[in-house]
């Protein structure tokens, strides 16, 4: 375990940031096609689940006024950093001073684990075809902001905050965004701890529109899930299809958590 991180150091992990936002290429073109079938799925599920997604999406969008029901826990994280560290007097504030590699098995643990859950989720909704797939819309986005929320106390940010549930709501629009969306993205969150209330407040305004950024996360599912509306078969893709849309939700909260917290150590260590 590192008791001491140089700025060298610091430096080397933000270029490590870096190269994976270069990655970030924005959508392919069958992502971009995959909404099609959210146009044929509007047209042919009753009207009941068409109301329960909605519900879910207003229940979605208070989490960002008062976090509602998405509201996680601390508890569970906070045990998985005792575990890891063998301190038992551990909080939020005491977790922003642990070495960055803490951190990150931390969060890795957390998104291992929160694959698990949507694949065992995914396999399920998938025996009953695109009737289920309409359940399985809500869950992903609640386990979703719930993953993303643990993996901000994992580096010492609380979910607690309003503010930082702005955040974590821009986490979860970057990962459906295009190329052109991602850098915009990037460049808001890259400012999102500067004391600049004009930046903050310019953030937190253009999520109003957060049901956009909720059917936008929703349509991105895309061809992806089409093979999980044919029953039975749906097993098998629902489970995948899950697991890989955890794997970018948690990749891309892992990495935008680092940075900052990376850009918060240098700027503790400067002054």
């Amino acid at each position: 375990m590192i008791q001491h991180e140089t700025k060298e150091y610091l430096l080397q992990e933000l270029d490590v940031v870096a190269k994976w936002e270069k990655d970030q290429k924005g959508m392919w073109f069958w992502e971009k096609i995959g909404r099609v079938p959210f146009m044929i799925l509007d047209r042919i599920t009753p009207k009941v689940v068409h109301k329960k997604v909605g519900q879910a999406l207003d229940e979605i969008g208070s989490y960002i006024q008062k976090g509602g029901s998405y509201l996680t826990s601390e508890k569970e994280v906070l045990k998985r950093v005792k575990k890891h560290t063998g301190n038992e007097e551990v909080g939020i504030e005491s977790i922003k001073e642990l070495p960055l590699p803490v951190m990150d098995d931390i969060s890795e643990a957390i998104v291992a684990s929160r694959k698990k859950v949507a694949m065992t989720q995914g396999a399920t909704t998938g025996i009953g075809g695109f009737l289920t797939l309409s359940i399985d819309i809500p869950f992903i986005l609640g386990i979703s902001l719930k993953t993303l929320q643990e993996i901000a106390l994992s580096y010492g940010y609380d979910p607690n905050e309003q503010s930082e549930r702005v955040f974590i709501i821009k986490c979860l629009q970057f990962v459906s965004s295009d190329i052109v969306g991602k850098q915009a993205i990037l460049q808001e969150l890259t400012d999102f701890n500067k004391p600049s209330p004009d930046k903050r407040d310019q953030t937190i305004s253009q999520l109003q529109g957060w049901r956009e950024v909720m059917v936008s996360f929703r349509d991105n599912f895309g061809w992806k899930k089409l093979f999980q509306m044919i029953p039975i078969a749906g097993i098998l893709f629902g489970s995948m299809i899950n697991k890989s849309m955890m794997h970018d939700i948690g990749e891309a909260g892992r990495m935008l958590y680092r940075k900052r917290r990376i850009l918060e150590k240098l700027e503790s260590s400067d002054n």
